[in-house]
């Protein structure tokens, strides 16, 4: 396993990261999972509060127990939801943010985040009340760095210019390059990038052509150009989910790819993957087969 800088932050994460969000609810399953990463050398966890109304972040603390010092803890903040029904409001407000926090350490059985990251972020937000609520949290020492999940370009902007982000989450797979526009901007900001959603659902694993049939389309790709990229990547490389996982990480602003599992076994086939040699050429021709497209909206 590699492990990186997370942009300003001062720590190191491991190159794959487990995205928490879809641990079994049964604690002895989710458990069985973050054992499997942590003895293959995972050391970055990412959770939010929002995932199961907070069922999750108790699942990981649960999980964790004593081996809490031996990672990098994540969560999110920002989507206020309903005990009472599926009703979701966005608050980035200072007060929601400086409350939750104590929540968030409290289900997942901890006395700091390494990283809190905004869940999310629209321009009309006001982002000096957002960013305020977090340096308040570091200067406590209830968070280490602080963060956004964002893929809006006017809110990327917003915080890379305005506040001491250490690291961006965003979706970025060879599915989805659109962040690639931003990268050499985050980069040279002395920021990361976190990606997320690598696997494009799936999409680009050994299932993927299945998964295709029962999508239909992704994104950009039609019912007829998806399973045709995934045929192009497929003769680049007898195995997509390494071309993947490597694509994104050629990158150096990208610290990390965030994958999800449900099993010990799916997260071995990813390890699996990330053990793969994959050249930069292959990763070049793995491009050249898919769309790069932007952003359209939000750029105001």
């Amino acid at each position: 396993m590699k492990y990186n800088t997370l942009g300003t932050s001062g720590f190191e994460v491991s190159e794959i990261a487990l995205g928490c969000m879809s641990l079994p609810e049964d604690p002895k399953q989710a458990a069985a999972i973050i054992d499997e990463a942590m003895d293959n050398g995972v050391t970055y966890f990412d959770t939010a509060d929002f995932y199961g109304k907070g069922k999750n972040e108790e699942i990981v603390g649960g999980a964790l127990g004593k081996r809490r010092k031996d990672i990098i803890l994540a969560s999110k903040v920002g989507n206020e939801w309903s005990e009472e029904s599926d009703e979701v409001q966005w608050n980035p407000t200072k007060p929601y943010i400086k409350e939750q926090i104590h929540n968030s350490l409290r289900r997942l059985q901890t006395d700091y985040l390494d990283l809190y990251q905004l869940h999310g972020g629209m321009i009309t937000d006001n982002s000096e009340e957002t960013i305020e609520a977090f340096e308040e949290l570091k200067k406590e020492g209830l968070i280490r760095a602080y963060g956004i999940s964002s893929i809006r370009p006017n809110v990327i902007r917003r915080y890379l210019n305005k506040s001491e982000i250490a690291s961006i989450m965003m979706q970025y797979s060879l599915l989805d390059r659109r962040p690639e526009e931003f990268l050499t901007e985050i980069g040279q900001s002395g920021r990361s990038v976190v990606a997320r959603g690598s696997l494009a659902k799936g999409l680009l694993t050994a299932e993927g052509f299945t998964r295709a049939e029962k999508m239909g389309d992704y994104l950009q790709y039609d019912s007829d150009q998806l399973p045709s990229a995934l045929k192009k990547l497929s003769a680049i490389h007898d195995n997509v989910h390494a071309l993947a996982l490597h694509a994104v990480l050629s990158d150096s602003t990208v610290a990390a790819a965030v994958t999800g599992a449900s099993s010990p076994g799916q997260l071995r086939e990813t390890l699996q993957a990330y053990q793969q040699t994959v050249t930069a050429q292959q990763i070049e021709e793995a491009k050249k087969a898919t769309r790069l497209d932007r952003y359209e909206q939000h750029r105001d």
